[in-house]
């Protein structure tokens, strides 16, 4: 999905999956901008070819799912009346001076963070018990912030201390409050219908308004965040990272481009993210504090 021409409507930025519009006269919704969510996919820092049929419409249902169930200020004001083009995968939301950090929740061992204790014995400046295995549940929900990169660049992973020097040590001690009790409030419910919650990143901005931050961008998607079935199986990209990996001949630490995904890799990537939002939107517990 390429970026589109929406009548009254500037196009403020473009992200690996998002495109960022704000109306061009004031309207009774105040300070907002218009967040579209294309079907555009993203790996290893990477925009891959094809798109994902109907990811933009799915990742919206699920923010708008977890916005409504987290008792937490966050960024969503509404979806009605956006502009017909883009209607099912666009939110109309309040503008924030969004902070450059990417707050990491990870309550298990895998991905990045395995591969570095195999290696090291630690993940960041985590010492964690020897004798781990690739999923394993942690002990203790871990905090792993990494600094925003420009789209195209890698995020940098930096330790807390490296955070709190950035944006202040009072801010980043509320990021990471907010960060874990977000993540285990989310991992409640999502176990209520049968799938584990493994890890998730969250992005944060203050309200010029009001000076409080504010949940916002996408909320514990497939495509922020690691799903698991009962059995392991994943709900979320790691289908198409694990093709990039192990079946396409591909080296993500080459300078050379991804190949496309085949037909039948984005296929049952959007069935994977469509059976997630189903198994959420099933769910009938009713909003929860954190």
């Amino acid at each position: 999905m390429k970026k589109i021409e929406l009548s009254g409507f500037e196009h403020l930025s473009s992200g690996k999956v998002r495109e960022i519009y704000a109306p061009k006269e004031p309207d009774e919704l105040g300070s907002v901008v218009l967040i579209v969510a294309t079907d555009r996919i993203s790996a290893f820092d990477h925009i891959l070819s094809p798109t994902i049929p109907d990811k933009g419409k799915i990742l919206t249902d699920i923010s708008r799912y977890w916005f409504s169930k987290l008792n937490v200020p966050n960024h969503f004001i509404t979806t009605q009346g956006v502009p017909e083009q883009v209607v099912g995968r666009a939110m109309f939301c309040k503008r924030l001076e969004m902070i450059p950090v990417e707050c990491v929740a990870r309550g298990y061992l895998t991905g990045s963070a395995y591969q570095e204790y195999a290696c090291t014995g630690k993940f960041q400046e985590f010492v964690l018990p020897k004798g781990l295995k690739d999923g394993d549940k942690l002990d203790e929900v871990l905090f792993t912030p990494a600094i925003k990169a420009q789209v195209g660049e890698h995020d940098e992973n930096v330790p807390f201390d490296r955070i709190s020097q950035l944006i202040g040590s009072e801010l980043a001690e509320r990021l990471k409050q907010l960060t874990l009790n977000i993540y285990e409030t989310a991992r409640q419910i999502a176990e209520s219908v049968g799938i584990t919650l493994v890890d998730t990143k969250f992005e944060f901005g203050i309200d010029p308004e009001t000076e409080e931050v504010v949940l916002g961008d996408e909320v514990l998607t497939p495509d922020s965040s690691r799903y698991w079935d009962k059995n392991g199986s994943s709900y979320d990209k790691q289908f198409v990272r694990n093709y990039l990996l192990k079946d396409s001949g591909w080296n993500p630490k080459s300078n050379t481009p991804p190949p496309d995904i085949p037909p039948e890799v984005a296929q049952k990537t959007a069935k994977l993210y469509a059976k997630i939002r189903d198994l959420l939107l099933s769910n009938p517990t009713s909003n929860s504090g954190i």
